[in-house]
């Protein structure tokens, strides 16, 4: 038998309807230029069922693939909802990625219209040959004149000669949003998002114990719109009726300090690299913004180190908070008020960590295994990619991150899989020797990899940006002080600058390739 409920479907127009119905007052404020540009959520859904009825025009049909390429603007945040909303699939491509990435991504998602900012026009023009399914690209402000895109049209020219339709009715497992890994390994791998966990995952965000976004809350959402969707930022505050500010074009860190002293946000979401950019810039400019209004920092992508956690704290006030997801969880999966571990899984996750041959391990503080999750936003399998198969086991998503949880459920990473090194039979964690370099006042960023050793077979090697005069033997003496012996490197390279990937991680995968090229001489980039 079953239960006497609506069958009423979870799609991504329900959001919006609530931030017109609830919230229609409430504010989107993007960086225009110098300036901003503002207005309602009730005008943002007449934008929306304009910008769906012209892209219907252009002969976006249900199930067709619709590209962006695009900054955290309002426009980008009318493409969240209209392309969905009538049935397409919004593909968000990631414009940090290599021009050979970006358009395998484009051809394999098989995408038929492209809207994309006035500035990457000449990265699309660049890449356009290699897209034979794009039948139309649209520019998201005044079309370039010299222009080599065919047919090409002006984004607001559409919105004003279109005619509102309404967004239909959709089966809530139809996809509605498509996004790639960051490719560290070979080609990005295709996450297909489903209208259904699109929506559980922006309620998952909601709730007490996760982000527990808020009406009253004003988020500053840096996290780039073409990365798993902002973290789902921009739907959860739809939905609570959020007043949302977005950076606008190519933001630089004094932007962003702009944006904060003038917009008033009490929660940032960015990667880790952001919140040192904003310490190191705050400090270079004499500190003349007001900062005081930003109460909690969601850094993401990687552990924030605690030296980056303190400054904000002890300067700002500010706490950071922490959590742990990937593309393939849409993104998030747990959730910590601090960082002292990556939280506990968000309701509706299930997560165990295994060992080598599968056996699920006990969440005692002390084993260590492959992290695996399960939940209704993550992804059972990737798009046309035989990869999978390596990936899922038994309905579970491998993560290849290694993990250990405590009885209370509390889940701390200690590296990826492929990131542990094994040194003469025992494991050495990149990740607490990058913390621990970090912690030392003359450290700006490091990172540390596996190299080949003839005797242990693997030794640690690390890689330091400098912010001041330090020495290799004063940096391993502050590692001894805090490690076991064996895992101090006996090679500290000091690099000019950390190699990041198009999503602002340490590009571990580019030292490695350095420094098997060159070995430790050329590894400096």
């Amino acid at each position: 038998m079953h239960g006497l409920m609506m069958d009423r479907p979870l799609l991504i127009k329900r959001l919006l309807w609530r931030a017109e119905h609830v919230f229609g007052d409430k504010q989107v404020i993007s960086r225009d230029g110098s300036g901003y540009h503002t207005y309602t959520y009730a005008e943002l859904g007449s934008r929306v069922r304009r910008l769906a009825g012209a892209l219907a025009a252009l002969g976006v049909a249900p199930g067709d693939r619709v590209a962006t390429l695009a900054w955290n603007t309002h426009r980008h945040l009318e493409c969240y909802f209209a392309v969905p909303g009538m049935g397409a699939i919004l593909h968000t491509a990631n414009h940090r990625l290599s021009e050979d990435q970006l358009a395998y991504t484009m051809d394999h998602a098989r995408d038929r219209v492209v809207l994309v900012e006035p500035d990457l026009v000449p990265l699309l023009e660049s890449i356009a040959d290699r897209l034979p399914l794009v039948h139309s690209y649209v520019v998201l402000g005044k079309v370039p004149a010299d222009t080599t895109l065919s047919p090409v049209f002006d984004y607001e020219d559409l919105l004003a000669h279109a005619a509102a339709v309404e967004l239909p009715e959709l089966d809530e497992y139809a996809a509605a949003g498509l996004c790639y890994t960051s490719g560290t390994t070979g080609d990005p791998k295709g996450v297909l998002y489903s209208h259904r966990s699109t929506v559980l995952h922006t309620l998952a965000l909601c709730v007490k114990g996760s982000a527990e976004v808020a009406e009253d809350d004003t988020y500053l959402v840096v996290t780039p719109m073409s990365h798993v969707n902002a973290w789902g930022t921009p739907y959860a505050c739809a939905l609570q009726g959020t007043t949302l500010v977005l950076p606008g074009t190519h933001p630089r860190p004094e932007d962003l300090l702009r944006i904060i002293h003038d917009q008033r946000p009490n929660v940032m979401v960015a990667a880790v690299t952001v919140g040192t950019m904003l310490r190191d810039a705050h400090n270079s400019t004499g500190r003349r913004y007001h900062l005081d209004s930003l109460q909690r920092l969601w850094l993401g992508g990687q552990a924030p180190p605690a030296a980056l956690t303190e400054w904000w704290q002890q300067n700002n006030g500010t706490v950071v908070v922490n959590g742990w997801g990937m593309t393939e969880t849409s993104p998030i999966a747990t959730f910590s008020p601090d960082v002292s571990s990556q939280g506990k899984p968000l309701p509706l996750v299930e997560m165990r960590i295994t060992d080598e041959a599968g056996t699920e391990l006990p969440w005692d503080g002390k084993s260590v295994g492959e992290l695996e999750v399960c939940t209704p936003w993550a992804a059972r399998e990737y798009l046309d990619d035989p990869r999978s198969v390596d990936s899922f086991r038994e309905g579970w998503l491998r993560t290849g991150d290694v993990s250990v949880f405590t009885p209370d459920g509390s889940m701390a990473l200690k590296d990826r899989s492929k990131d542990l090194i094994k040194s003469g039979g025992e494991w050495i964690s990149s990740v607490d020797l990058e913390n621990a370099l970090m912690a030392h006042p003359m450290v700006h960023e490091a990172v540390v990899i596996a190299i080949p050793d003839e005797t242990w077979l693997e030794r640690p090697l690390a890689c330091v940006e400098a912010q001041g005069s330090v020495t290799e033997e004063e940096l391993r003496n502050h590692l001894q002080a805090r490690f076991a012996k064996y895992w101090v490197p006996e090679h500290i390279v000091f690099v000019r600058r950390i190699p990041k990937t198009s999503v602002g991680k340490f590009d571990k995968k580019q030292l490695r390739a350095r420094y098997l090229e060159c070995g430790l001489p050329g590894i400096s980039p």
